[in-house]
């Protein structure tokens, strides 16, 4: 089970250390009992979905601009040959097609650190090396 540490969870859900620290105290999100403390990964990621619900994008502009974006696997849905692997970048949603070999070989599951890189219609997907 992936789990990251305040600083690491603030900068994938674009707050403040203290803001992760305010939501723990108020039992938004777990820990796992660690010391540092660490939040699971699964947890991390559907609360990244909550906030992701809840903002808006005011610039409402389409844009075919290639990003990475870091973010948190929120969902893996394999289907024999084939996967789908959706991960939340802060308000950004990323779905990527791919072979569920590739799925996994890169050990991608919910909760898991990913960056998707998009390039016109191909998504990309990169894990850390541990």
């Amino acid at each position: 089970m992936h789990s990251y540490r305040i600083t690491d969870a603030a900068r994938l859900l674009g707050v403040s250390d203290d803001t992760v620290r305010r939501w723990i105290d108020r039992g938004i999100l777990p820990t796992t009992g660690a010391s540092p403390i660490e939040v699971p990964g699964d947890a991390l990621a559907a609360h990244a979905l909550d906030l992701a619900r809840s903002g808006n994008d005011p610039s409402d502009v389409l844009s075919s601009a290639r990003n990475r974006f870091t973010g948190l696997v929120t969902r893996v849905r394999v289907d024999g040959v084939m996967a789908q692997v959706d991960i939340q970048a802060g308000p950004h949603r990323v779905v990527s097609l791919m072979s569920a070999e590739a799925v996994h070989e890169l050990g991608l599951e919910v909760g898991s650190l990913a960056v998707a890189v998009v390039k016109a219609t191909t998504v990309i997907v990169e894990t850390p090396r541990v």
